[in-house]
């Protein structure tokens, strides 16, 4: 609803002493060039922030916001942990397969189960079920009896809970906001995603594991989780998003119906088939490769590493206000593939470095890309894809992107020691880039953004309708 709109509903419902409340309205407002009216057209100006206008975005944001700090922490503190246990990619290649295999698992039950309840308690469930097992393994740590084997079993329980966090934090944010706020929200969530879990939370993360010691580091991130769950908790509850049916439903019917949907769109499918093969040839690398290319060939320490995720933060951060400010162009599949097949070469690049500083370079314009496409492919999905099936279209990005990192994990510990760190980084950069481009000229890839195309979608600009507050929330007697 625009702001005429507004005005003439207020209008209506409040005819009698409409003037009065006009003219204290005036007597009110900063005059012009007054330092109020200069702050008020400066917010006014900044259209990523609008959406903390709305009480519940702006609580989940705030919640969020802390538990991505831990994340952070906990990404330096994994790596290093794992490597003072036994230092070989092997090591954090296993890790990181223990905790994705649940995930592979259980993310088609927790879209259904994202649809079927409130999505709050789902991710407050989840929430909870990560924070115990980052505490465990905070206390292991310090009292220093932690062995791999404690590691293996806390990253499969962990995962657990991240097939439930992943499709009910995605379907959420429409929840949260009107439509016409989603870019601006998006764009808001992949800055403080960025702010928090890739540049501040690293960066402060590798001084805690450097001065305290990683057990700390832990125990930040678990105390994190409390604080998202506290702000989950004062969200105004919502009904399910999937209402009960006369004929009922079962889980693989709702599974079933969450295909359907998703075969029908070509955007969908392709890219969905497009991450599996490109995070199969990159995420492994990434993950496993970086840690150990800084710490052994580059002679960093974990402050570094920490300073080389932040660096890529900061990267995702800037371009990610850039375009909650400016919008998204008309082309916005051209935008997402070619900021994707830029963002690849990353990988390909850190082979080249000889520096802890110049991995800082390239995760600063690399991770850049990759989030500016990202913010495509989340607002075209909470665009398109309707509310009672956004849970489940969201798992099904969860597991098909997913599906191959597990084998990513495994073969790239091998793969190093056969060809060495710095072949696997260039070999895989180069190999997901040039898949990129092939994917994006799959036919039917670009429909949504032809002019004249019953599918075309326009991200920059608002949808037809939008659904009204009420209906997004539960009735006053239910809360």
């Amino acid at each position: 609803m625009g702001d005429s709109d507004r005005a003439r509903s207020g209008g209506r419902r409040h005819r009698a002493g409409a003037r009065a409340v006009r003219s204290r309205d005036r007597s009110r407002r900063p005059r012009a060039g007054a330092p109020g009216a200069a702050r008020g057209s400066v917010i006014r100006r900044l259209r990523i922030l609008e959406p903390l206008g709305e009480r519940d975005f702006a609580l989940f944001w705030a919640g969020w916001t802390v538990s991505l700090v831990g994340d952070g922490f906990f990404l330096v503190a994994i790596a290093w942990q794992v490597y003072s246990l036994w230092n070989n990619p092997t090591s954090l290649a296993l890790v990181g397969a223990a905790e994705m295999a649940p995930v592979i698992a259980l993310v088609l039950v927790g879209g259904v189960v994202t649809d079927r309840f409130e999505r709050r308690r789902v991710l407050i469930a989840s929430s909870a079920l990560r924070g115990v097992c980052v505490a465990a393994l905070g206390m292991l740590s310090l009292s220093g009896t932690v062995q791999l084997w404690h590691i293996f079993v806390l990253a499969a329980i962990y995962g657990a809970g991240m097939a439930f966090q992943g499709p009910a934090a995605g379907a959420i944010i429409p929840d949260l906001v009107s439509a016409r706020l989603l870019l601006q929200a998006n764009s808001l969530s992949q800055v403080v995603r960025q702010l928090a879990m890739a540049f501040v939370g690293p960066a402060v993360g590798g001084l805690v594991v450097r001065g305290l010691g990683v057990g700390a580091a832990f125990l930040v991130d678990a105390a994190s989780f409390a604080v998202a769950i506290v702000a989950l908790t004062m969200l105004r509850p919502r009904l399910a998003a999937a209402q009960p049916r006369d004929g009922g439903s079962s889980m693989k019917r709702d599974i079933v119906e969450g295909f359907r949907f998703v075969r029908r769109h070509v955007w969908l499918w392709g890219t969905l088939a497009w991450s599996t093969a490109a995070l199969f040839l990159v995420y492994g690398p990434f993950q496993v490769l970086l840690p150990f290319l800084v710490k052994n060939e580059l002679g960093g320490d974990a402050g570094d590493l920490g300073l080389v995720f932040a660096s890529g933060g900061l990267g995702a951060l800037l371009l990610s206000v850039t375009i909650g400010q400016v919008g998204l162009p008309k082309w916005h599949i051209t935008f997402m593939y070619a900021t994707w097949g830029i963002a690849c070469l990353q990988i390909a690049a850190y082979a080249l470095t000889q520096a802890p500083w110049q991995a800082m370079v390239v995760s600063f314009i690399g991770e850049a890309f990759w989030a500016a496409g990202l913010l495509v492919w989340v607002t075209m999905m909470q665009r398109v894809v309707p509310s009672e099936l956004l849970g489940r279209v969201k798992s099904l990005d969860w597991l098909i992107s997913a599906g191959l990192i597990p084998a990513s994990f495994a073969v790239t510990g091998p793969m190093a020691a056969w060809l060495g760190v710095k072949p696997v980084l260039f070999g895989a950069g180069i190999g997901a880039s040039v898949l990129t481009l092939l994917f994006y000229f799959l036919p039917g890839m670009r429909d949504t953004e032809l002019e004249g195309h019953p599918d075309r979608v326009v991200l920059s600009e608002p949808p037809p309708t939008e659904i009204p507050e009420i209906a997004r929330t539960e009735p006053a007697e239910v809360r």
